[in-house]
């Protein structure tokens, strides 16, 4: 399938800007039928525009912040929840440290050099006790053909002082990686996204016993447009499945079933026919607490193939649940822009809530009346009530959650990317308390 080189578009994650360009030569594997059933969403949404208290963390930079991806990590080990992001502009890594609860040090610079980091995952990938950190990176953030990917981990000496090791690369620009002992050997692998352009890939890292930082890749599946991937057992027989969203076009959910020492069978659990549905998030959560991982997922990339980048009618999110032996899909409601869903208890009442920011949802409104973070409040019951959180800053592509006050309910952290003007309105790392 092919399209026009005018028709361009940005998915900016978990993943990030990138392009739509003809595909030709990628083969897919048979759909699997899943069944389809809906969530019941209650009416709204409703303003809860002074639930939380909105805070800004660390350095505003002059420059409009390119804050692609953030991760809330106990980086010192010290019991208190950091934050730990990427700033992708200047292709650095950097860490805002929380010493006592709602306190921070200033803002520190991890790593330089980093090529368009993307994507960060904490984890103590050598064994020694400390957290080192695993960069996703894509040199070249916007449209782009060669294989430039590259994968970083970044060794901690426990001092949180870092080593940047150079695992692979010349290869489909890199967007998300998560670590795991993916062939049950004891020690962590890495599952990876590679988004590349016209050509990419699912692929996975085995940990070889040639040196502390080598690895041999396996592709799983060659298609372009992988922007997410998340490693859980989805079918409990503990072995750890990797699943994978695939935007550009193919707008599909992956699973890949372990199957033992490293072996996987794949199977598209879902895909929509409309080539411009704007995959770009999905996340872990047991959202029905039945102990069974499910996916939740966000469409809102308004990036193409309409020539006008925007909100479409049909953005918004969704959940495959989990049954143990296949998924189910549920619609959970309707978000110009979605992005970065994540499954949360933000009341604190014992059910899984979904949270979603927003990004690039009307850039041609001029009262910006758009949400920016929405909040989807379970019943407990698996009915999601809409709960605008905020309308400002906008662009928040990035959500994270963690403790960081004494309520005994979850705080957000959320992180601003802004590509086209007006450049107003603008947040790079906001902490959204009570």
């Amino acid at each position: 399938m092919n399209s026009a080189p005018t028709n361009i578009r940005l998915t900016v994650l978990g993943a990030l800007a990138v392009g739509l360009l003809g595909l030709s030569g990628c083969s897919k594997p048979p759909p699997a039928r899943l069944k389809t059933v809906p969530t019941t969403v209650e009416s709204g949404p409703v303003d809860a525009s002074n639930l939380l208290n909105s805070r800004e963390l660390g350095t505003f930079t002059e420059l409009p912040p390119w804050i692609a991806h953030l991760k809330v990590i106990d980086l010192d080990q010290d019991g208190l929840d950091d934050i730990v992001f990427c700033e992708a502009q200047d292709n650095e890594i950097r860490w805002i440290r929380q010493t006592a609860l709602g306190e921070f040090a200033p803002e520190e610079l991890l790593a330089t050099d980093m090529a368009g980091p993307v994507h960060v995952e904490g984890a103590d990938m050598d064994e020694d006790g400390d957290i080192d950190l695993i960069v996703s990176s894509m040199t070249i953030v916007f449209p782009h053909n060669d294989r430039i990917g590259i994968a970083f981990i970044l060794e901690n000496d426990g001092a949180q002082n870092f080593t940047t090791h150079n695992i692979l690369d010349k290869t489909s620009r890199i967007v998300d990686m998560r670590p795991a002992d993916l062939n049950g050997d004891g020690r962590l692998d890495l599952a990876v996204a590679q988004f590349g352009y016209d050509q990419g890939e699912i692929s996975w890292l085995e940990r070889t016993g040639s040196g502390k930082w080598d690895f041999k890749r396996h592709v799983l599946l060659e298609l372009s447009g992988a922007i997410n991937v998340e490693v859980a057992d989805f079918n409990g027989d503990r072995i750890p499945d990797i699943a994978a969203l695939i935007s550009q076009q193919w707008e599909e959910v992956y699973v890949f079933v372990g199957t033992g020492g490293g072996s996987f069978k794949t199977e598209r659990i879902w895909g929509s026919t409309n080539e411009d549905y704007g995959s770009s998030g999905m996340s872990l959560a047991d959202l029905n607490r039945d102990g069974r991982p499910d996916l939740i997922y966000s469409n809102g990339d308004g990036f193409g193939p309409a020539a006008t980048p925007g909100p479409r009618p049909w953005h918004g999110l969704q959940w495959f649940e989990n049954t143990g032996s296949g998924f189910k899909y549920h619609r959970i409601g309707h978000l110009p822009g979605a992005y970065a869903p994540i499954g949360v208890d933000l009341d604190a009442d014992g059910a899984m809530d979904v949270v979603s920011s927003a990004a690039y949802a009307d850039w041609n409104s001029q009262d910006r009346q758009v949400v920016s973070l929405m909040w989807w409040r379970n019943d407990g019951k698996m009915n999601f009530t809409p709960h605008v959180l905020t309308r400002t800053p906008k662009d928040l592509i990035t959500l994270g959650a963690g403790t960081f006050d004494d309520s005994g309910k979850p705080a957000l952290v959320t992180g601003g990317f802004y590509i086209y003007p007006p450049f107003d309105s603008m947040g790079r790392i906001m902490l959204w308390h009570r």
